[in-house]
């Protein structure tokens, strides 16, 4: 597809007349404004800006303003438009589950989706962000800037069972698949240096209490868990993962790892379902959901009796 700067550049050569230019840029290109303008009352993007050097897009629901980057087809705002909004199972339950004033941890807050909406609906919530790629932690604290965050902490580093200096691989077109393995196998993914320390590490040197985590990171949340397996123990927080058969596999562990290390510690797990918690048992090759929920018995007893569904 021609570019805007290829088709102006043809008319300035002479290789198009004026009459064929005006036409050109119109149905080639500044026609899609108005494509989008209607198309977006489908979608959770009220609002797409194009100013000098960006593209800003910003929710429906709480005007959520989200810088997008050049080739990053699969960032929360471009999966919004094209499927109208992003993980909204997950998120309104997460909304039921996080109580105001919790300290909410974000383990690969990537470019800040979940942080700033958690941040904008639980005014008096700090929100703990952890993103270890340095260009993509750039682009969060970019995203924290356009909606004036003040309850929101963010750190460029990650969370694992072991602290130190690791590779991370990220493909250009989803900075939300960084991980510390190649997950796609792909000779052109970008690489970045990264630190790592440990959940527990951090809980014990700050002394911040755990009340919520969302992990997402790409195959390593038995890393994650198991750094900050003492913190977890202490504070029963609950707790959303991402957990995929296929990125675990590459860490070299089976995902019932992570069910086992929960349920040891008093947790059951759970899928969103219609508004509704629904009982997880045992991941296999027939397991569809990839996002789970984890809750105390005893500590969240009142939230299961709310949200759960009863047997």
């Amino acid at each position: 597809m021609i570019s805007v700067t290829d088709t102006l550049t043809q008319f300035q050569e002479g290789k198009i007349d004026k009459p064929t230019f005006i036409k050109t840029m119109y149905e080639a290109h500044h026609a899609v404004f108005f494509d989008y303008a209607a198309y977006l009352p489908r979608t959770n993007v009220k609002k797409i800006e194009v100013e000098d050097g960006r593209v800003i897009m910003t929710s429906r629901d709480r005007g959520i303003r989200i810088a997008c980057t050049p080739g990053d087809y699969r960032v929360a705002p471009m999966e919004t438009l094209n499927f109208f909004d992003y993980e909204k199972e997950e998120s309104d339950m997460m909304e039921k589950l996080v109580a105001d004033g919790d300290n909410f941890f974000d383990i690969g807050a990537n470019i800040g989706w979940y942080s700033i909406n958690i941040a904008a609906s639980r005014r008096a919530t700090t929100v703990y962000a952890f993103e270890p790629i340095p260009d993509t932690y750039e682009r969060l604290q970019t995203n924290l800037a356009l909606n004036a965050t003040s309850n929101i902490k963010p750190f460029n580093f990650g969370l694992s069972d072991q602290p130190g200096e690791f590779t991370f691989y990220y493909p250009a077109e989803g900075s939300g698949n960084a991980s510390a393995v190649n997950l796609t196998g792909r000779g052109d993914v970008r690489t970045a240096q990264c630190t790592v320390r440990t959940l527990d590490a951090f809980a014990e040197e700050t002394g911040v209490r755990v009340d919520f985590i969302k992990c997402d990171v790409e195959g390593a949340e038995l890393l994650v868990f198991k750094g900050g397996h003492a913190t977890i123990a202490r504070d029963k927080p609950i707790v959303l993962a991402e957990i995929l058969r296929k990125w675990s596999a590459q860490f070299g562990y089976s995902p019932n790892e992570i069910f086992t290390l929960f349920r040891a510690l008093g947790y059951e797990a759970y899928t969103s379902n219609g508004g509704r918690l629904q009982p997880f048992g045992t991941m296999d090759e027939n397991t569809i959901p990839t996002n789970f929920f984890f809750l105390h018995r005893e500590k969240h007893a009142e939230l299961l009796r709310q949200h759960a569904v009863q047997a």
